[in-house]
């Protein structure tokens, strides 16, 4: 079996082919395991990513894989800091090349979700924000009922939305029903140059792993 260490010691420069990904992209987080781990699949049904969220560590630390088998690494999220509010997070591809980064808005995000995604120069591009932020408070009540806790992914849907530096949305995320473990939805709503592409879809998958930590 291959341990996450030793394939960080092997050379790497594959990354997501954005310009073959078929919207919506779907996040499926997988249940039964004690890892953080969702697959992210395009409407055709293909895999595009294993992200994999290291566990105790005092950093986070994200493992982005192009499938289940983790032989090939495609990014990596770290933390700046120890788990902390206000940490941010810097993506890299698989040679550590810097990409881009998000971060949370500071006290917004006490009780409505505000992320920040950042370009590799560290320029603001894109602005991430929850839509109703009750629906992922009554999401996360219910889920702790007996039995009706089993049918919580039926009743409440916390919807995402990206939005560019002019106010234009340009994505959104949100949850969709599912029975078991939980399922998010990734729709595009403009066209994007494939590097702004990339960078959603990493800041909203570390998004993704800090707001199921919330509730």
């Amino acid at each position: 079996m291959i341990d996450d260490n030793q394939i960080l010691h092997k050379p790497f420069s594959a990354s997501i082919n954005i310009s073959k990904i078929e919207y919506p992209v779907s996040f499926q987080f997988k249940i039964g395991t004690f890892a953080n781990d969702f697959i992210a699949t395009d409407a055709s049904g293909r895999t595009i990513a294993f992200v994999r969220q290291k566990m105790f560590k005092f950093k986070d630390a994200i493992m982005i894989y192009s499938d289940e088998s983790k032989t090939e690494l495609l990014y990596q999220i770290n933390a700046d800091k120890w788990i902390d509010f206000n940490a941010s997070y810097s993506f890299s591809d698989g040679n550590d090349i810097p990409l881009g980064s998000v971060g949370r808005k500071g006290m917004k995000s006490l009780w409505k979700a505000s992320y920040q995604i950042f370009d590799a120069s560290k320029v603001s591009e894109f602005n991430v924000r929850e839509e109703n932020p009750w629906a992922k408070v009554f999401d996360a009540l219910l889920s702790e009922v007996p039995f009706l806790g089993l049918f919580t992914g039926y009743f409440f849907h916390p919807k995402y939305t990206v939005a560019n530096e002019k106010g234009v949305l340009v994505a959104r995320l949100s949850k969709e029903s599912s029975f078991f473990g939980r399922k998010f939805r990734l729709d595009k709503l403009e066209d994007l140059e494939p590097a702004q592409s990339e960078r959603i879809i990493l800041g909203l998958m570390m998004m993704v792993l800090l707001e199921r930590r919330r509730g």
